[in-house]
């Protein structure tokens, strides 16, 4: 079993950028389809951004294309989450997860699912 510990999250304006760290440990995160998830008061948890180990496919929810981007640094054994531009609507607790599957539609990825690691979270809120 893989264990997950989020960091980075906080406050922040909108427009401001934050950075998620998600650190694994007894297992090497780059042999995972790994993914963040976010879950806000009232209401489901939302796939944000997930990465194939295999071939590198990465999907993106349409809320934050072109704003977040995912990335892993193998050497730290590390999952990152680049969040540009943020907005109050991306307020959440954002989870970190391995395992993840990827949904394909007709042309390409459309979304994931969640797996079978997680890490505790780290609270989002943007707010002016």
């Amino acid at each position: 079993q893989v264990q997950l510990v989020e960091s980075g999250g906080g406050l922040v304006e909108p427009g401001g950028s934050l950075r998620l760290s998600c650190a694994g440990s007894r297992f090497s995160l780059e042999n995972y389809a790994v993914g963040w998830f976010r879950q806000a008061p009232g209401k489901e948890r939302e796939g944000v951004s997930c990465n194939s180990n295999t071939d590198g496919t990465t999907y993106y929810a349409d809320s934050v294309k072109g704003r977040f981007t995912i990335s892993r640094d193998n050497a730290k054994n590390a999952v990152y989450l680049h969040m540009n531009n943020l907005k109050p609507e991306d307020t959440a607790v954002y989870h970190c997860a391995t395992d993840i599957s990827l949904v394909y539609g007709d042309y390409g990825v459309i979304g994931c699912l969640g797996g079978d690691d997680w890490g505790q979270g780290t609270q989002v809120t943007v707010s002016s």
